[in-house]
């Protein structure tokens, strides 16, 4: 069975920029072990706004100029990035929670394959749960699975919910 990894968000303003938390900062170390240990295809994804992020729908309710794109703080965290240093993946700019292009890059690159599914980083309250209810719901007979451990949410009682909400999504969590 093919094994796709999901490296969510792991940017500079979500790690210890615009948007990082103590929280955040601490995964880096397992999530580092999760990519070097990785053996399968990789996905990076990247939260991407631009210029005009404050006009957006985003920007009107969450008023924090982040990761916006080709900045320092739409970087990946450089020790994520070293963990990816001479691994081949897939990065997908997304510009918003979820990525719809996500699911068919999968497929594309798993082919006719059984594959299974895991995804780390961050927020999991955020674009962790959606990418992974987006996955389950593109892949419902495809095993999917996020590392609690290698995730962080905006606090540590909304990385909760959002784990409980995957389980009851019938996403494992490990």
């Amino acid at each position: 069975m093919k094994r796709v990894l999901v490296v969510v968000d792991m940017q500079k303003d979500f790690v210890d920029g615009a948007l990082g938390t103590k929280e955040a900062v601490a995964i880096v170390p397992a999530v580092v072990k999760k990519i070097a240990a990785f053996e399968g295809e990789i996905f990076v994804t990247y939260d991407t706004h631009f210029e005009n992020y404050m006009d957006t729908a985003e920007g009107k309710k969450l008023p924090v100029p982040h990761c916006i794109k080709d900045t320092d703080g739409w970087q990946l965290h450089a020790d994520v990035a070293a963990a990816l240093a001479g691994k081949h993946y897939t990065p997908v700019e997304k510009i918003t929670f979820g990525s719809v292009d996500l699911p068919q890059r999968i497929k594309d690159a798993v082919g006719d394959e059984p594959f299974s599914v895991e995804l780390i980083g961050l927020c999991t309250d955020i674009c962790v749960v959606s990418n992974a209810l987006l996955l389950k719901a593109s892949f419902p007979e495809v095993p999917i699975a996020v590392d609690a451990m290698c995730c962080a949410g905006v606090t540590p009682e909304k990385h909760a919910a959002a784990l409980e909400t995957m389980r009851s999504c019938q996403i494992d969590v490990i």
